[in-house]
């Protein structure tokens, strides 16, 4: 469920930044270590912040395509790949805090047969959660090493409980319907693989984000190190975890169908209820589960803001000046957090209205992404083939695994992107089409335009000034 944890700088510490002894470029690098600037980072940070022609104000980046991308396409690559990241960003902060909202709602249903669940209650709810994990993030900046520390640890010890419960107690399916039992639930498509190919998007969703703590690395410290190996272990520690997960989920559920049609609309409560027999052991595991989703969302409201916060600070965005801005006290991009929560609040509205729609704006993240994936990926495929000129240097590295690892990435994230706008039924409605494909293009449309309106006179990207591209 996690995406890894990191070790984030404490705002506002007393730690001394390391002095350089030596400066290895033209540009003239002198790093900051008086008083008015906190020392929460090193000045290895200081300096590849300089390189990418930024000074490190927070101590906390769609910069990879204006590094990476041919000369030709790098200022519009980089343009679209950051409006692409920071509306799938700020989406996926209301797809969780929606999810978190739909949990309490099964909670209350779990709990109480004569509730009637209203989309109404949803945006509250969604309204309410949103809310709450803005104030941490802007009030409990100081505390979010903390907390970040907290909740990986929650990730991986609320494991045991749940497994061991549901292997314990829970009615068992056989493993040849696991393994092998592949149904079309209604969907309607005309063969197995095709629905199983079309199914897969939910999935996509799960491994989204691994981006995440790129848009964290001014907070991160030597974040050219910690970042890239927090990525890759993240994936590694998570997959014996998440495939546990799963046996242990689908071994769980004998009656795929009445988990499907639960009057909680969550199959895993349904799971949970039918594991212990009662109300109340259900409701715990549930909680459990809340507790995560409410953690993730937290960390990726942190990451949506950093990121809008990055593209406005390159001129990126409407209203980037004040966007960009940082609070002068508490060093973190209020402004951005700010506009993270509002987005969030207005897409919620769209529950009171249309649930097809609001589905339609959350499966855009999906695709969004997937896109992003793809146009930084490339170019740097590209530019490793090309070697004009040649990738700048790096502190850690994949070495030879590092182009056959590029190459099957950008596969996948065009497979799934592919996938991504397919709906979820053969018999296509108005009511079950993926809008998805829709709203990608408009909003590449709207990018476009104003890229070549207003954008473009004042749009250079990252590596327009970049500085000190001869430092080893």
């Amino acid at each position: 469920m996690a995406t890894g944890q990191v070790e984030l700088k404490n705002i506002g510490s007393d730690r001394t930044a390391h002095v350089l002894t030596e400066v290895e470029s033209g540009a003239c690098f002198e790093p900051d270590v008086s008083d008015e600037v906190k020392k929460g980072f090193t000045v290895q940070d200081q300096r590849d912040m300089h390189r990418m022609g930024k000074k490190q104000e927070l101590r906390f980046s769609h910069q990879w395509v204006s590094e990476f991308a041919p000369r030709k396409y790098q200022k519009y690559l980089s343009y679209t790949s950051g409006w692409l990241a920071t509306i799938s960003w700020q989406s996926i902060v209301t797809t969780d805090s929606y999810l978190a909202g739909t949990i309490v709602q099964g909670l209350i249903v779990l709990n109480n047969d004569s509730y009637v669940p209203l989309r109404w209650h949803g945006t509250l709810l969604v309204i309410a959660a949103v809310i709450c994990m803005t104030l941490f993030n802007i009030f409990g900046a100081k505390r979010l090493p903390l907390a970040e520390g907290i909740f990986v640890t929650c990730h991986f010890f609320a494991f045991a409980p749940v497994v061991i419960t549901l292997l314990v107690l829970s009615p068992k399916a056989s493993a040849r319907d696991v393994f092998t039992g592949f149904v079309d639930y209604g969907a309607g498509w005309p063969s197995i693989p095709w629905t199983v190919m079309v199914g897969q998007v939910s999935s996509m969703f799960i491994v989204l984000g691994s981006d995440s703590v790129a848009h964290m690395s001014e907070e991160i410290e030597d974040a050219g190190v910690i970042v890239p190996k927090s990525m890759v272990s993240a994936f590694l520690v998570n997959i014996p975890f998440a495939f546990g997960m799963v046996l242990a989920y689908l071994f769980s559920m004998p009656d795929v169908q009445d988990a499907i049609d639960s009057p909680t609309g969550l199959p895993f409560i349904y799971v949970f209820k039918e594991a212990v027999e009662n109300q109340a052991g259900a409701t715990i595991l549930v909680v459990v589960i809340l507790i995560l989703i409410i953690t993730i969302t937290i960390s990726c409201l942190a990451s949506a803001s950093r990121q809008t916060f990055a593209f406005a600070r390159d001129n990126g965005l409407p209203f980037s000046a004040w966007l960009a801005t940082i609070h002068p006290t508490l060093h973190i991009p209020v402004n951005a957090i700010i506009f993270t929560c509002f987005f969030s609040i207005a897409i919620s509205l769209i529950i009171i209205g249309s649930t097809v729609a609001f589905n339609a704006l959350m499966s855009l993240c999906t695709t969004a992404l997937m896109a992003t994936y793809v146009i930084s990926i490339g170019c740097i495929i590209v530019r490793r083939i090309c070697m004009d000129p040649p990738p700048p240097p790096c502190r850690w590295s994949l070495g030879r695994f590092g182009m056959p690892i590029n190459i099957l990435a950008l596969v996948y994230s065009l497979w799934s992107f592919f996938w991504s706008f397919w709906p979820n039924s053969h018999d296509v409605t108005a009511e079950n089409f993926n809008w998805s494909s829709v709203m990608f293009f408009g909003l590449m449309g709207i990018s476009t335009a104003m890229y070549w309106v207003h954008a473009r006179k004042v749009y250079d990207g990252p590596v327009a000034i970049v500085e000190g591209r001869k430092f080893q």
